[in-house]
C-alpha cells in the first residue's frame, strides 16, 4: 500500500517511520511512504505557504495554489479551472478536527485502497476551497485540537498499516487488537480573492466585523449540526443560535 503524505514538515516523519514495525513493513516493500514537502510546490523567493484570513482574526491560514499543485502533481490529476468537486479515485484525506472521528472500522475501510493521499494541515486552517475542491475525506483522531496534521497522520499509516497482510506476522494478530465551546469551527478563506472559480464570500470582504461575526458563528453552528450533532448537546447556546438550528432542522 502506498502512502503519499503532503505536509509543511517533513522532518517529523523519518524517526518514527523508521522503527519498529513500519520500518521492517517497509523493508519488505508491505507499505510505501512518500513524504512530499508543499513548500517545494510555492514559485516565490520565500516559498510562501500561508496568508492572513480574510475579514480577520487570529492566526494564518494555509493558501490553495502549493497545496492544489502538489497534490495533483503527485497523484496525476488533471489540473480543471473550475472543478465541480474533489475529481480523483484515490482518496485524498484531509487531517482535521472537523472530520470524522478515526476508528478501526475507518481504517479498515481505508486498507481496501491501494494508494491514498494524506494532507497536513498547519497554522489556522486551510483556506476552504481546498476541502471543497481537492479533499474526497476528511479525518480527526478525537475531539482535541493539535498544532498540525502531522501526528494525525503518523496514527493513521500506523493503524492501516497494521491490517495490510503480512505487516504483523501473525495474521490473524489484528484482530486482536481492541478497540473548548463545543462547536466545529467556520470555514476559512484567504488570497486569492478567486480561485478556479470559487469566490471568497462577500461578507468576509464587506469589513463589517458584526456581519462578519454573525456569519462565522451561522456557519459554526451549521457545521456542527451538519457534522457533529451530539456536540450541540453540550455547546454553550444563546436563544439567537437556538433559533439558528430550529430553522436548520426545516430547512
Amino acid at each position: 500500500m502506498q502512502f503519499e503524505v503532503f505536509t509543511l514538515l517533513p522532518e517529523i516523519f523519518p524517526s518514527y517511520l523508521e522503527t519498529s514495525i513500519l520500518k521492517r513493513a517497509r523493508e519488505r516493500e508491505l507499505i510505501d511512504v512518500r513524504i512530499h514537502n508543499i513548500r517545494d510546490y510555492t514559485h516565490d523567493r520565500h516559498h510562501t505557504t500561508d496568508d492572513l484570513p480574510y475579514g480577520g482574526g487570529g492566526g494564518m491560514v494555509m493558501k490553495p495554489e502549493p497545496v492544489f499543485e502538489a497534490v495533483e502533481s503527485v497523484l496525476g490529476l488533471v489540473s480543471l479551472q473550475t472543478p465541480p468537486g474533489p475529481v480523483s479515485n484515490i482518496p485524498i484525506i484531509l487531517l482535521t478536527p472537523q472530520g470524522r472521528v478515526f476508528n478501526q472500522t475507518i481504517a479498515a475501510e481505508i486498507s481496501q485502497h491501494p494508494r491514498i493521499a494524506l494532507i497536513c494541515g498547519r497554522y489556522e486552517g486551510i483556506d476552504e476551497r481546498i476541502r471543497e475542491g481537492l479533499v474526497t475525506d476528511e479525518i480527526s483522531i478525537g475531539d482535541y485540537v493539535l498544532t498540525g496534521g502531522e501526528l494525525p497522520a503518523l496514527i493513521v499509516i500506523d493503524a492501516v498499516a497494521r491490517l495490510l497482510p503480512d505487516v504483523l506476522g501473525d495474521p490473524t494478530g489484528a484482530e486482536d487488537d481492541s478497540h473548548a465551546m463545543g462547536l466545529l469551527e467556520y470555514p476559512h478563506y484567504t488570497r486569492p480573492p478567486e480561485f478556479r472559480g470559487s469566490k471568497v464570500p462577500d461578507v468576509l470582504l464587506s469589513g463589517d466585523h458584526a456581519k462578519i461575526d454573525k456569519w462565522r458563528r451561522e456557519q459554526a453552528l451549521e457545521r456542527t449540526f451538519r457534522k457533529r450533532p451530539d456536540m450541540l448537546e453540550k455547546a454553550e447556546l444563546t436563544k439567537e443560535d437556538l433559533k439558528f438550528i430550529e430553522s436548520l432542522r426545516h430547512s
